[in-house]
């Protein structure tokens, strides 16, 4: 799909690697961020184009991307009067990777439909060196003819995606993800401070008990971090509360109940009140530190 003109809107850390790889398949690509001095830096590596607002960037394209901050950022670029919609064609395609909610996914797939436009919620997990490294998990919701469409570029950042479903399914199915990643990361750093207060070397530890049940991501690539006390890289803790929020509300809204969720929530929260906000959501061992 070399030469496919494309818009990418949010050069944030996830969005900036994302377009770097598309650009480097050889999409024609078309950029608008909100920092133009980022977008400018992005035009120093790549090759692309930048425009003032999303609706410039968007006009023309077959595909549009977006990786923006939350649900207010997603419909400030789409639906506003300089929002993608208002430029996209009949027959694009509109892709959005930021973690939102389903309800936001849902309310764009509609809009979309009414302008015989294609969309698919497609957030990702790997988080800056998955992007970085173009080894993303990406979830998909949307049709299945929409997702196809989508897959070649798809494939230029992702280890493995999914089609899950309709429109929001992708957004669902990152909620599962953040809300194991909570528990996971609790449990982590309960074990690896239990290990260091009983003398035991955290390294060590780890690398016996990762080779059996307890393994996991977070464990093969945060316990040094955590065991060392580094926490000035990754995912920040707020933009995991954000997650967790979304996952929380729509918990009470479908009956679900996320008790740990909630509570790890509260613990994100002791952090970012003792400034740590922009920490790796590893950092959640410093509140057993205190």
């Amino acid at each position: 799909m070399a030469g496919v003109r494309t818009a990418f809107i949010g050069l944030g850390v996830m969005g900036y690697p994302l377009a770097g790889h598309l650009a480097r398949a050889g999409y024609a690509m078309r950029i608008h961020n909100r920092s133009r001095v980022r977008a400018e830096q992005w035009l120093d590596e790549y090759s692309g184009e930048l425009f003032e607002s999303p609706a410039a960037a968007a006009e023309g394209a077959e595909l549009v991307f977006l990786c923006v901050g939350n649900d207010a950022d997603v419909r400030s670029v789409t639906l506003a009067q300089t929002g993608v919609l208002a430029a996209m064609a009949a027959g694009s395609v509109l892709v959005d990777h930021t973690t939102a909610s389903a309800e936001v996914a849902r309310e764009l797939a509609v809009a979309a439909d009414r302008r015989a436009i294609g969309f698919v919620d497609a957030p990702v997990s790997g988080g800056q060196a998955g992007a970085e490294n173009g080894a993303l998990t990406i979830m998909a919701g949307g049709t299945e003819a929409d997702y196809r469409r989508i897959l070649p570029a798809l494939k230029c950042y992702a280890r493995f995606t999914r089609l899950m479903g309709p429109p929001g399914a992708g957004q669902l199915t990152k909620m599962v993800n953040q809300i194991c990643i909570a528990g996971v990361l609790q449990g982590l750093s309960e074990g690896i401070d239990f290990a260091q207060r009983v003398g035991l070397d955290p390294d060590a530890v780890v690398e016996v008990i990762g080779k059996g049940a307890a393994q996991s991501w977070q464990m093969d690539n945060r316990a040094h971090s955590m065991a060392q006390g580094v926490f000035d890289f990754g995912f920040a803790v707020r933009w995991m509360r954000k997650d967790l929020d979304i996952a929380l509300r729509t918990g009470r809204t479908v009956g679900a109940k996320l008790p740990l969720t909630a509570l790890i929530d509260q613990f994100y929260a002791d952090v970012q009140a003792k400034g740590g906000g922009r920490w790796d959501t590893s950092s959640l061992i410093t509140r057993l530190k205190d």
